[in-house]
Parts: structure tokens; C-alpha cells; sequence
């Protein structure tokens, strides 16, 4: 079995990685170098690991799992002194495997289509970061006539990311959905806009579509920034396909929640 290590670029990471690589080739592993990998762990924060899934071009076909050595670490499951049992783990092939959802833009820029991908977020806002005028569709039918600041479209994953913060609600693993969360949206006697966050099925399609007062606007996909002078549309829907990751027995999403929000 291969495995690809992708860590973060600080020195503990480093010497995280070179005592991981030597635990899995003691274990029989082989750790690759190569694009075709087997397994694929990332060492280091949740930017770690959405960085190796993003290199990885989102493969269904690998496993994806996290050693955290950022600070909040919602994506890297397991903690540098529980490696030597992790591996172990391996060995055994004792774990569960998780689906989680991403979703696919389609850019659509003066007859030009550009296509991305995205684990976490989609944040849409005028580029010169003035108020923004978007009309939202949902499978062509208009939601709202939005105004404000921006709109987000986020993924269970990344639903306690950025979304949270910005007011929307945490979307339980294993409901596969995309969320529209309002950034400072205004609502007033002139301008009527959606207020809260709207959850949206995985069979649905969105729409975002700058109206005349809009005409740049910024595409940020997992924190990355995507500038664009026109914009006609951007089609956003979750991909058929899914990311696999490994989760330990004893991965509970309730704990997770508590342990890395509340207590």
C-alpha cells in the first residue's frame, strides 16, 4: 500500500514526518513521492489538509487522513503521540471509512467557462469590497435579489469553518448538502434580502448572477482568491463524487463538536 505524506511548513512538522515515514516502512508501507498514492496523510494544520486534497485533485479513489499539528485542527483527526496506534490501526485495516462532499463551480466570465473545486467554501463579494447585488437561483428559479456584502456557499465540511462565524449552522456529517449563508446582508424598506442561512439539497443547482450595479466581484474557494473583471454567472452544485477519509473507531462528530467549540 502507498502512502504520500504532505506537511505543513513549519520544522515540527518536519520531524513529525520523518518519524511517520520511518513508523510505516518498519510497518511494511511504502511512502511515495509519486501522484498515484493509495493513502494520503497530511501533517500539520486544517490548511494542510485541504491543501493535499486540492493537490490530489480531489480523488474518490484515496484515502485522506490528518496528523494535527495546527491549532484547532477540525480536519486532522489524530494527535502526534497517538501515531505508533494509528499505524497500528493501519496495519489492521480497524478503522471506518467517511464520505464527505465538495462542491463544483463553474465560472462563466465573458462566454468563458472556468471550472474549480472546493471542501470548505465559496464566498462571492464585489471586488472593490462595496456593496454587492446578486441575484441567487436555485435550479433557475429565483431565491432572492441579494444585497450586502457578500454570499457563501459552504459544505457540511466547511460548514464550521468560515460559515460558522459568519452566523450560518453546522451541517452534521453525513448529510450531503450545500449551505447559503448572507454576509452583512441589508434588509430594509427599499431592499428585501434573506437574513439567514438556507440549506439546500445535494440534487439542487445555485446560481449566482451579478446584476448591473456589480460587475468585478472576488471568488475566494478555501480561502484562495480569485479575482474576475466580469462575471455572467457562477453555477455552483455538490460533485457526485465524494472524498473518501479514515476515521478511527472511536471518531464521535458530537464529541468533536464539544471538544473543539464548547469545552
Amino acid at each position: 500500500m502507498k502512502i504520500k505524506l504532505f506537511e505543513s511548513s513549519n520544522s515540527d512538522s518536519t520531524f513529525i514526518k520523518e518519524i511517520l515515514t520511518s513508523l510505516l516502512i518498519k510497518a511494511g508501507f511504502k511512502v511515495t513521492e509519486s501522484k498515484k498514492f493509495d493513502i494520503g496523510i497530511a501533517i500539520g494544520g486544517d490548511g494542510t489538509f485541504l491543501h493535499m486534497i486540492m493537490e490530489s485533485n480531489f480523488n474518490p479513489d484515496v484515502l485522506f487522513i490528518g496528523i494535527n499539528n495546527g491549532t484547532l485542527g477540525f480536519l486532522q483527526e489524530i494527535k502526534p503521540n497517538e501515531i505508533k496506534n494509528f499505524i497500528k490501526n493501519l496495519e489492521k485495516n480497524n478503522y471506518k471509512i467517511e464520505e464527505l462532499s465538495f462542491e463544483e463551480i463553474e465560472v462563466t466570465s465573458e462566454g468563458k467557462k472556468k471550472k474549480f473545486k472546493s471542501l470548505n467554501e465559496v464566498v462571492v463579494r464585489e471586488r472593490d469590497l462595496k456593496t454587492a447585488y446578486f441575484d441567487v437561483l436555485i435550479d433557475g428559479e429565483t431565491l432572492e435579489n441579494f444585497v450586502g456584502d457578500g454570499i457563501m456557499v459552504s459544505t457540511p465540511t466547511g460548514s464550521t469553518s468560515y460559515n460558522l462565524s459568519g452566523g450560518g449552522a453546522i451541517i452534521y456529517n453525513g448529510i450531503h448538502a450545500l449551505e447559503i449563508t448572507p454576509l452583512a446582508p441589508i434588509n430594509n424598506y427599499i431592499y428585501r434580502t434573506l437574513t439567514n442561512s438556507i440549506i439546500i439539497p445535494d440534487s439542487k443547482i445555485i446560481n449566482i448572477i451579478p446584476t448591473k450595479r456589480t460587475t468585478s466581484v472576488n471568488l475566494f474557494i478555501d480561502g484562495n482568491l480569485y479575482p474576475f473583471e466580469t462575471i455572467d454567472k457562477i453555477e455552483m452544485r455538490l460533485s457526485k463524487d465524494k472524498i473518501k477519509v479514515i476515521r478511527m473507531n472511536e471518531y464521535d462528530y458530537t464529541k468533536i463538536i464539544y471538544n473543539k467549540f464548547l469545552k
